[in-house]
């Protein structure tokens, strides 16, 4: 049986956070000029501020929405909050960046306290305009709940990258594609 080289399923992001899905839809995510690609490694000091997002498309009538999550805190080993909403961005037009879109949830800056944590940009096709609306809270957000509470189907794109505290050591293991 052939190993499965998708990077979300070697990562972990499929299974723990999403269902398989095939992604339709571009999703560029850059921090300070540098490109977030699955896996990578960022500290917390370089992604204090929110990045760059720009999103695939050629319907500036299609809209999407994007989340940000945790699925690691407060510890990969005992992720008790699972998932921790990071950011959430909606009504973003196709073609266009999180700039034109809606920002429901302000972007707050992952500051992991222990182990390596999984940072989960998921981009979803939403049915129409203003159709999605804010959590009431951050911790124990559930990204398939969300998407079925708000008919959103499975997600159009999805990218991560791993973060831990400032002073860490290792990390995981490079993807090898």
């Amino acid at each position: 049986m052939p190993r499965d080289r998708n990077p979300l399923v070697v990562g972990g992001v499929i299974g723990d956070v999403l269902d398989q899905f095939g992604a339709s839809i571009t999703l560029r995510v850059v921090y300070n000029n540098r490109e977030v690609n699955n896996g990578g490694d960022f500290r917390p000091s370089y992604i204090v501020n929110q990045p760059r997002v720009d999103i695939g498309g050629d319907d500036f009538r299609t809209f999407y929405t994007l989340v940000m999550v945790d699925p690691d805190a407060p510890s990969p080993s005992d992720p008790n909050l699972r998932e921790y909403l990071h950011w959430m961005v909606t009504d973003i037009p196709g073609s266009t960046g999180t700039n034109f879109g809606q920002e429901i949830v302000c972007y707050e800056s992952p500051r992991p306290s222990m182990g390596i944590h999984r940072m989960i940009f998921i981009l979803f096709r939403q049915l129409g305009r203003e159709t999605v609306y804010a959590p009431e809270w951050r911790q124990n957000f559930n990204t398939r709940d969300f998407a079925e509470t708000y008919n959103l189907g499975s997600p159009v794109a999805a990218v991560y990258f791993n973060c831990q505290r400032e002073s860490g050591t290792g990390g995981r293991r490079p993807i090898q594609l």
